[in-house]
């Protein structure tokens, strides 16, 4: 059979096709159908395919869905401060069990007695999911205790607070007194309290300070949380009394010891302090003849008298061990104490003594020994302070007395390292201030 074909009988076949219209029609028909059908086709095949990526089509019996979700974790923190009546079960008892409460009161005893929490002190108590969690309570101003418990078992430890801490330089130049010029230049009366604790081997702050005195310091701010938290540590300062410059460098050798130190490494500590009462007033100065109030006779007073409210702390101002304490008619409440090189000091008409102190006592100088009273013979709230050498009376106010080691050798480069800057600080901070106006009317920051 002969299958080519020429235009001529190309022509004749299509016009034998066209003269059938009814025959051409439905071919015509025919292939719209099957073209549209073809199309939806291939449309609902990329569809399909387009939705499903390649290798991951399943049968409806091998098909697994899987849900993940972590649980959440529901964490709650109660604050507040100790109130009277607050016990470790009060606080916790509604968490722990009575059993687990006696665990925690004996393991932590040795760290820190859980009978000792005080008024007034923070604490934070967290749940998580309604369960004990962790305690923890400010025992001091540096050192928190923490709680934690996990899996029954409590863990314990004293941990320093993380406080955000700053440091500022503030000058101001006294009027009246050291509390008045601290709170002149918007600080806390905590700050006069620091300053008087630094110089109280080398400054009376109730004979000794006079108005146009000044003070220049390097200092701590403490902040938590974003909020003012007292004091750190007093960094470098100068004092400035009847115009002579007392400058303190506070430095730790490695070994333990703590102290300042002026900016030749000499201690400013010494044997004695000069006053066991801060910022009080004397009524009676050692002399050899004062009529007295009460007996109405001319006698001698190797004593100084200082005013203050009852119960104002008194401490001792030199260390030693206590060889008297008791009661007479005429001392009321007293407290002997003998410290080294034959001195030997008496603190009189105390309303009380302090907790712990009895003969035989070791005592620190600056350490609370008892409170002001008016016990004896006295007219009121007042300390009788006396100070005797080998037995016989000596004037507090005129006993000079050795420092306290100074920087040794090996310490003193890192000494002067540590100094310098400190010391720039202050004429920084003195300069500047200078140039703001007085210092009795604002701070240095």
């Amino acid at each position: 059979m002969n299958f080519n074909l020429n235009t001529h009988n190309l022509s004749s076949v299509i016009r034998s096709l066209f003269a059938n219209r009814r025959l051409a029609l439905l071919i015509f028909l025919f292939l719209i159908v099957v073209n549209v059908n073809f199309f939806f086709f291939l449309g609902g095949v990329t569809q399909t395919e387009g939705s499903i990526p390649p290798g991951e089509l399943t049968t409806a019996t091998d098909a697994k869905i899987e849900l993940s979700f972590e649980p959440e974790i529901v964490k709650q923190e109660k604050a507040g401060t100790i109130k009277k009546g607050d016990t470790i079960t009060a606080l916790l008892g509604r968490y722990l069990s009575t059993q687990q409460i006696l665990q925690l009161a004996h393991q932590s005893k040795k760290i820190f007695p859980l009978s000792k929490l005080c008024i007034g002190q923070p604490y934070k108590l967290c749940m998580i999911d309604g369960q004990f969690n962790s305690f923890l309570y400010d025992i001091n101003r540096n050192e928190q205790l923490l709680i934690h418990q996990h899996e029954n078992e409590f863990e314990i430890s004293r941990i320093p607070i993380d406080y955000d801490v700053t440091t500022e330089v503030v000058k101001g130049t006294i009027t009246s007194n050291l509390f008045d010029a601290v709170t002149k230049i918007g600080e806390e009366a905590e700050l006069a309290i620091n300053l008087a604790d630094i110089y109280a081997w080398d400054i009376d702050f109730i004979l000794d300070i006079r108005a146009g005195d000044s003070f220049n310091a390097v200092i701590e701010k403490r902040f938590l949380e974003g909020q003012p938290a007292g004091y750190g540590r007093i960094l470098a300062a100068e004092f400035v009394n009847q115009g002579k410059s007392y400058r303190a460098i506070l430095f730790s050798d490695g070994n333990g010891n703590t102290d300042y130190y002026d900016p030749e490494g000499k201690n400013l500590r010494k044997a004695f302090l000069k006053a066991p009462l801060s910022f009080t007033h004397i009524s009676s100065g050692f002399t050899m003849r004062r009529f007295h109030p009460i007996t109405k006779t001319w006698k001698a007073h190797p004593a100084i008298d200082y005013v203050a409210p009852t119960g104002t702390p008194i401490k001792t101002v030199g260390a030693g061990t206590v060889v008297r304490i008791g009661n007479t008619r005429g001392n009321g409440n007293f407290i002997e104490i003998h410290h080294t090189n034959g001195y030997s000091t008496l603190y009189l008409h105390m309303s009380k003594f302090a907790k712990g102190i009895k003969k035989g006592k070791r005592v620190n100088p600056g350490q609370t020994i008892g409170y002001v009273g008016s016990t004896g013979l006295a007219t009121g709230p007042h300390l009788c302070f006396r100070m005797r050498k080998d037995g016989m009376p000596v004037n507090p106010n005129k006993v000079k007395m050795p420092s306290a080691p100074a920087v040794s050798s090996e310490n003193m480069a890192e000494f002067r390292t540590l100094a310098a800057p400190l010391l720039a600080r202050l004429r920084d901070g003195e300069i500047l201030q200078a140039m703001l106006g007085s210092p009795s009317e604002s701070g240095v920051r």
